[in-house]
Order: C-alpha cells, then structure tokens, then sequence
C-alpha cells in the first residue's frame, strides 16, 4: 500500500533535489525546522496544509503543481491492481509497469501484500521511490 504522505514527500524532495538545493537552504526559506522537513520528505510527518503551501513558496513552486504530481503519481498507482490495497497472499514478489502519456512512467514492486514500492519518473527529473 502507497501512503499519500510519502509521495507528497518524495514530491517535495523531487522538486528540491531538482533545483540543487539543501534542506538546510529549504527549511530556511520556509521557517521550518531542517529535521522537520526532512522527515516530511521522508513520509514520516504528514505536513498541514499550511506547511505545504510555505515549503512550495520556499521551492518557488504553486501547491497545485505539487499536488498534481502527487495526483497524476497517485492515479497511476490506483490503475494497478494490488498496489494501493492489499491482495492476496502471492509469495513472489511481482513487477508491473505502466506509462501515460509519455509523460510519467511508474513500475511497483509488490513484495508482499502490504508492502510495495513504487517508482515514479517524470521528465527531466530523477527516479522518485515510493516504498510502503
């Protein structure tokens, strides 16, 4: 199962990384403590509504942007069957990849019925992973 808080954090990370910035440079522009963000960026914390809108005006980009990332991410994932709700008991881990649009590309690993990891890759980005 893919958690929502740690695709918004892969998100986040994603735009971050993509910029060449720290998150000692992030944190700092969005009041907000590095060890925070960072476990934010992890899907450890969910971030208010409030935060987000502050670490998206730290990375120069709209909330909906992000959120549509994380929504296009999350609509693919939904698309393959056993990934966002647990299946059976399969004892062999299973690959399953779909693309759309050319656009994002996502493949999951299905390790055991409660665990995936989904990787998802947008243009010009690097790879962002999902595990759950």
């Amino acid at each position: 199962m893919v958690l929502l808080r740690r695709v918004i954090g892969d998100a986040l990370r994603a735009r971050r990384q993509g910029q060449h910035r720290t998150l000692r440079e992030v944190s700092t522009a969005a009041n907000v403590s590095l060890g925070y963000l960072s476990e934010i960026e992890r899907g450890q914390k969910e971030a208010s509504s409030e935060l987000l809108a502050a670490i998206c005006e730290a990375l120069g980009a709209r909330l909906s942007e992000i959120l549509r990332d994380v929504g296009d991410t999350m609509s693919l994932a939904e698309d393959m069957e056993g990934v966002l709700v647990p299946v059976g008991d399969n004892p062999e881990p299973a690959v399953r990849k779909l693309a759309r649009d050319g656009d994002v590309a996502v493949s999951v690993r299905q390790e055991s019925p409660l665990k995936a990891t989904l990787h998802a890759k947008r243009p010009q980005q690097r790879d962002v992973v999902y595990a759950a």
